[in-house]
């Protein structure tokens, strides 16, 4: 994995409102491009112009800054997320690895945050959190498949279930809200009842307080090609099937979804969990000083 260092102008994105999926006011990516290599990731589509997605990361090196200089201006305190293009605690080099001292700042300046990633390295900065979390902090782990082999092959480079799981764990037990973006979930690979059954079963016992689902996946250019290449290495045969059901669309939902919608639903209800996540609440802007 090669690393390129540049320089951002702006760090803070506003998100349009509502956001009632995650409540984010503001979204922050510090790099372009991610070391998991998952082979479902939109974030290889032609849209956000990363050449080298598999193997080249840009690291936005004035982000401790640009951040300080931003949030010192901001009226409104809203949730934060990091996490949407790529995975802000996958495994970097000490002096690229941004998040933790990003946590510091967002902590001190009081700041809510939603973090969605599908590593374990979230236990690095489990003391941040917790400070945060005095305000408001979440946690959403990427899981798609309960089974660690099945994810090696769709996630290769990320770390395993297993071990997400026991991140959510250890911090349930510290009081920071956590639970399971349940992500795409893949047409024919990942649609099973048992598969949706199994995820939820190990979120509640790792302290999960819901489990966000989406059952399928979104599919175009360059990301539809990758996807495509590695459905022909580990599943033979099955390209065929979803060249025939989706064509050229976008929207690839299982054609189980209403099915898996209803199952998750009683499954989430057995168990105690929210299909929504718990939000932070909406601020009033403050207002400036005269003096």
């Amino acid at each position: 994995m090669n690393f390129r260092e540049i320089h951002a102008k702006t760090l803070l994105a506003h998100v349009k409102q509502p956001d009632t999926w995650f409540g984010l006011r503001y979204n922050m990516n510090l790099y372009r491009g991610c070391s998991h290599r998952c082979i479902y990731c939109d974030s290889r589509s032609e849209c956000y112009q990363i050449e080298d997605f598999d193997g080249e990361i840009l690291v936005k090196v004035n982000a401790l800054e640009l951040l300080r200089e931003e949030l010192a201006r901001k009226r409104v305190k809203g949730v934060i997320g990091l996490g949407s293009m790529n995975d802000p605690l996958m495994p970097l080099p000490p002096r690229y690895d941004l998040t933790p001292r990003i946590l510091d700042i967002i902590a001190e300046f009081g700041f809510p945050v939603h973090i969605i990633t599908k590593s374990d390295r979230v236990l690095r900065v489990i003391d941040t959190l917790a400070e945060i979390s005095r305000v408001y902090a979440s946690v959403s782990f990427t899981v798609t498949t309960a089974d660690d082999a099945l994810a090696a092959q769709v996630e290769p480079f990320a770390p395993r279930p297993s071990a997400r799981f026991a991140a959510m764990r250890a911090l349930a037990e510290r009081g920071i809200q956590t639970g399971v973006t349940l992500m795409p979930v893949l047409p024919f690979i990942e649609d099973t009842p048992e598969n949706l059954a199994a995820i939820v079963a190990q979120a509640a016992a790792s302290g999960a307080r819901y489990v966000l689902p989406s059952m399928g996946l979104t599919l175009r250019d360059r990301q539809r090609a990758h996807f495509y290449r590695e459905l022909d290495r580990h599943f033979p045969g099955l390209r065929a099937k979803y060249e025939r059901i989706y064509g050229a669309r976008y929207s690839c939902e299982s054609p189980r979804a209403a099915e898996l919608y209803r199952h998750l639903d009683a499954l989430c209800q057995r168990h105690g969990l929210a299909t929504r996540l718990p939000l932070y609440p909406l601020q009033a802007p403050r207002q400036p000083t005269l003096f």
